[in-house]
């Protein structure tokens, strides 16, 4: 596991590729205005970059324009801030303590000056600054590096393509689907069961990966090949599994035998492993038409590892058949053989996104995914080195916001230009964001990419590790599920961890937070109320048995007694945010939020809730959470 170094924002090394991972409430924001005022300023000796930058210089990029606007107008501020502090006109606050070790760096007279000179001109170019989305970074590279870039000029950039695949979708139903056969139609509806279950599959594969090498031939040639080649691994890999299954199941049936004092009958029970070893020999019998099913239980047992926990005695008085490790081998193998259906979906992906492609090129018009695409292709041809030269003489340091978020295509257009693991010191690639705060999958996110770079920044990890944000309640009650999802055997808190060449590695470790943050209790008749409650629905059917619950029947009563709560909660003089030597201030609706999964999940509590008074928010997102203020 790497070692992550605390980020101090004064002294934090401003060249070379680094990683910065940032949770919640720790003041991301503040600290990429803190570096940006040290870029501009050429502060840190070896510790920072090698000149003096301007705004245009700095490449700050995030994902939407909102972000965009926050993050320029929050430097801008603190440039302004720090010309007054720089000029004398004000004092440096008294928190402020990268502020006081800045003006420090600059003994009053000529370099406190020309350091105040070099934040006001920053200031005052702000609107030239290099803040961007993604997207309109590369529209920008593509225009201003036209050539080197070979972009064309007479296009119109449409930014909802949503019509034109629809048209590409449908266009490759009827051509390739209609002339199908019943039994290659039959796998076919396998796949999609109609033309929008395609078009779902099309706008999840997403337009940011080549895949032309997938589209040769029509769908029915597709779907024989793949059937084909498909039928004759499962056909390989099951040849002899009849007779193994046999001799399995006469050596348990003779250990239980002759030799049952050695096994537990608990753990290794005839019905049990006869089933299990029937459907072995079934499968192997018609390895095309009889999937193999075993269940996780069957798996574990008919292991050498299941079978040494089932034996009384040592290991070494039972001499297990190589059978045994030969299964595990087997599910292994299985799980590899590709299936038809993803020579379907690649095949499909590929013949759409040609499609697409012509009916852009007829219509004269390109997308936000081709502009990523043209410039990923632009650094990758032979007029690339000129391409990457232009683009680092232009931006020589780049900070990337809420990096978790970015796709394949994206970190691999970074990694062009900056060449994260050479760890140039004549550049600075700064990548920052939280992995488990990794959203945006149904439109590229891959945390896959967040974890190459973790690697190619090996030894250069940071961390902001303090909560500016949250209650200490909060925070305490968020580190203590964290961590103990982190200790637990096996994948670890994000299950990414596991056991490699003997050493554990895990790439994606979680750290606890401290709490710096609000300072007010939520009390309920002097009581703090706990930070984090789980509620759980155990519904009884007759003779106390568990029945089963549907979904609505539960998402109504979770509502219900959700709308119950916070009434109570609303209606209770006694239940508000206490802070020493302050009054009680009383819980009000704008200080509650309910957080929902779907659009569906909040039509049960809105009703309910919406008389106590306005400003109560039910939120539809795409995680359930809890918000304390």
């Amino acid at each position: 596991m790497s070692t992550r170094h605390r980020l101090d924002a004064a002294t934090f090394p401003l060249h070379g590729s680094r990683l910065i991972e940032a949770s919640a409430g720790t003041g991301k924001t503040w600290t990429i205005a803190a570096l940006y005022l040290r870029l501009v300023l050429g502060h840190g000796g070896e510790q920072g970059f090698s000149r003096p930058l301007m705004p245009a210089e700095i490449l700050v990029m995030t994902f939407t324009r909102a972000a965009t606007r926050e993050l320029s107008d929050r430097i801008r501020a603190r440039l302004v801030d720090a010309v007054a502090c720089f000029r004398g006109q004000q004092p440096v606050a008294a928190h402020d303590a990268l502020l006081q070790t800045l003006l420090a760096a600059y003994p009053e007279g000529a370099q406190r000056e020309q350091a105040a000179w070099r934040l006001a001109m920053a200031a005052e170019s702000m609107d030239d600054a290099a803040i961007f989305t993604i997207d309109a970074w590369c529209q920008r590279m593509l225009r201003e590096h036209a050539f080197d870039s070979g972009n064309l000029f007479e296009e119109t950039l449409e930014s909802d393509e949503s019509q034109r695949l629809l048209d590409a979708v449908h266009d490759y139903w009827r051509q390739q689907c209609y002339p199908l056969n019943g039994a290659q139609l039959e796998v076919v509806l396998g796949v999609w069961k109609n033309v929008d279950a395609l078009l779902a599959d099309m706008q999840r594969l997403g337009q940011d990966r080549v895949l032309s090498a997938h589209g040769a031939g029509s769908l029915a040639e597709c779907v024989e090949r793949a059937q084909h080649d498909y039928d004759a691994a499962v056909q390989a890999l099951a040849q002899g599994w009849e007779a193994k299954a046999q001799r399995l199941q006469h050596w348990l049936d003779a250990q239980l035998d002759g030799a049952a004092y050695l096994w537990d009958k608990r753990k290794l029970q005839p019905a049990r492993y006869t089933g299990w070893l029937r459907d072995v020999a079934a499968w192997a019998q018609d390895p095309q038409h009889t999937p193999l099913k075993l269940s996780d239980a069957a798996v574990h047992r008919l292991s050498p590892k299941g079978m040494a926990e089932a034996c009384k005695g040592s290991t070494m008085d039972v001499l297990l058949p190589e059978e045994f490790a030969q299964l595990q081998q087997l599910l292994v193998q299985l799980q590899n053989v590709q299936q038809p259906a993803i020579a379907l979906r690649l095949h499909a992906a590929a013949q759409v996104q040609a499609r697409l492609q012509w009916l852009k090129r007829q219509a004269g018009t390109f997308g936000f995914a081709d502009m990523l695409q043209r410039l990923d292709t632009a650094l990758g041809s032979d007029n690339g080195a000129n391409l990457r030269s232009g683009i680092l003489a232009q931006y020589p340091v780049a900070l990337i916001d809420e990096f978790q978020d970015t796709s394949p295509l994206q970190y691999r257009l970074f990694d062009r230009v900056y060449r994260t693991a050479d760890n140039d010191p004549a550049s600075a690639l700064l990548l920052i964001g939280d992995p488990k705060q990794s959203i945006y999958g149904f439109r590229g996110a891959d945390i896959y990419s967040y974890l190459r770079a973790r690697e190619a920044t090996e030894g250069r990890h940071y961390v902001l590790d303090v909560n500016y944000r949250s209650t200490q309640g909060v925070v305490q009650a968020v580190n203590e599920w964290f961590v103990q999802a982190e200790q637990r055997a096996g994948e670890g808190a994000f299950m990414f961890r596991a056991w490699e060449d003997g050493k554990v590695r895990n790439p994606l470790p979680f750290d606890p937070v401290r709490a710096h943050g609000r300072k007010e209790v939520l009390q309920s008749h002097g009581e703090a109320l706990p930070a984090l409650q789980m509620w759980w629905y155990d519904a009884q059917g007759d003779n106390d048995s568990r029945a089963p619950v549907s979904n609505d029947a539960l998402r109504q009563h979770m509502a219900a007694a959700c709308a119950e709560q916070i009434v109570q909660w609303l209606s209770d003089a006694h239940v508000g945010f206490a802070q020493t030597g302050q009054p009680l201030q009383w819980l009000r609706p704008r200080d509650m939020a309910v957080l929902v999964r779907t659009g569906k999940g909040s039509d049960g509590g809105a009703p309910a809730i919406a008389a106590p008074g306005r400003g109560l928010r039910v939120l539809v997102g795409p995680r359930f959470g809890v918000c304390q203020r």
